[in-house]
């Protein structure tokens, strides 16, 4: 679908070059340099207070850099004003107007630019985003997932180089936020503008975004596609935070061809070279809990030739729908989480079952022992 009617806006690189936000003495964020590519579905991850928020808000112009500079393409933003930048904000909130009905919320922005002719465009947008039935009805009478595509559309209608999106599905419950973030990537897709996506919801960014930047204390820990960020983190705050990890500490005192063998509690463990930070020394091992197996020692069963093994006892167990999980304190004393898919009624083990945990060598991931997490 096409939005010739409204003045195109052609799509650039974001480049953000040594950004920093310091507020007194708090570095919110420290000294930030990242390309968001044009065309691009980019997620900013990360906790609360990782200045995740306050870079958005610097790249809408609704605060002003300590230092630094904004681009997107040629055009320097760092200090225009936010209503002349090529940018739009969804809010969590969506700050739509609620005497106004659908249709005339889609229409404001070209109103308010002096375009008389608002019918088609604001049609195209309307069936863009699924709400061309609804184009009279008023935000009251709308469910959240309609008042946030209304939001979107508003947005998008007068063509912004960037749209950036602030925790946009945040009010919405499970089922529907998942629906959204479906639905949010099928309109960037069609649109093409580059959309920034501020959230902490770790599955979010990985479901909607081409390229996922994970955050903490104002700086980018690891960015990359979802998929290689979480299957290979590379520092322990990004493998804990990405999702669940387990981990061993140890030290890798030897080689076995092109694997790192990590001695840690009497036991070694391999870790595939090209998967590992540190090559010698101090270390932590990781090892997502839905690659691993677990086996009741008793039953017998053989551990694979050449994976990794610990041994440990079920402190806990609980069903989560697809998967079993289950909690094991190993034998030197630190908790393991293991997902177990559910095939079967129900697992065959239990709380106090001693148990026996293997994984395949090439899931193993080393990071640095001086990191945090």
């Amino acid at each position: 679908m096409t939005l010739s009617s409204v003045d195109d806006v052609e799509v650039f690189d974001l480049n953000l070059i040594n950004l920093t936000k310091l507020f007194g003495e708090f570095v919110a964020v420290d000294d930030l340099t990242l390309t968001i590519p044009a065309g691009s579905f980019f997620a900013l991850l990360g906790p609360s207070g990782c200045g995740k928020t306050t870079t958005l808000r610097m790249v809408a112009g609704l605060e002003d850099p300590t230092t630094g500079q904004i681009m997107l393409g040629d055009k320097d933003l760092t200090r225009l004003k936010a209503y002349k930048r090529p940018v739009n904000t969804v809010f969590q909130s969506y700050a739509l107007f609620p005497h106004l009905d659908v249709f005339e919320n889609v229409a404001f922005g070209l109103r308010r630019r002096g375009i008389k002719n608002v019918s088609e465009p604001v049609t195209q947008m309307l069936e863009l985003v699924e709400l061309g039935p609804l184009a009279r009805r008023r935000p009251g009478q709308l469910s959240g997932g309609q008042q946030q595509r209304v939001a979107v559309a508003r947005a998008l209608i007068n063509r912004p180089g960037v749209l950036l999106l602030d925790e946009p599905l945040g009010a919405l419950d499970l089922k529907l936020r998942r629906q959204m973030q479906l639905e949010l990537k099928r309109i960037q897709t069609e649109v093409g503008t580059s959309f920034v996506h501020v959230t902490h919801d770790q599955e979010e960014a990985m479901t909607m975004a081409d390229t996922v930047a994970v955050m903490n204390k104002g700086r980018i820990e690891q960015m990359g596609a979802p998929v290689s960020v979480y299957d290979l983190p590379r520092t322990r705050f990004v493998s804990t935070f990405l999702g669940q990890s387990n981990e061993i500490a140890g030290t890798i005192d030897s080689t076995d061809g092109d694997r790192l063998v990590l001695s840690a509690f009497g036991h070694s463990f391999a870790i595939p070279r090209e998967r590992s930070v540190p090559v010698s020394g101090p270390a932590y091992l990781g090892v997502r809990p839905e690659k691993l197996t677990i086996t009741s020692r008793q039953s017998g069963d053989a551990v694979p030739a050449g994976h990794n093994q610990v041994t440990g006892k079920i402190t806990d167990t609980s069903f989560s729908g697809v998967s079993t999980q289950h909690q094991v304190l190993t034998t030197w004393g630190d908790e393991w989480m293991v997902f177990e898919q559910n095939r079967s009624a129900s697992s065959p083990l239990h709380p106090g079952d001693e148990v026996i945990v293997h994984w395949a060598v090439e899931h193993s991931f080393g990071l640095a022992a001086d990191t945090e997490v």
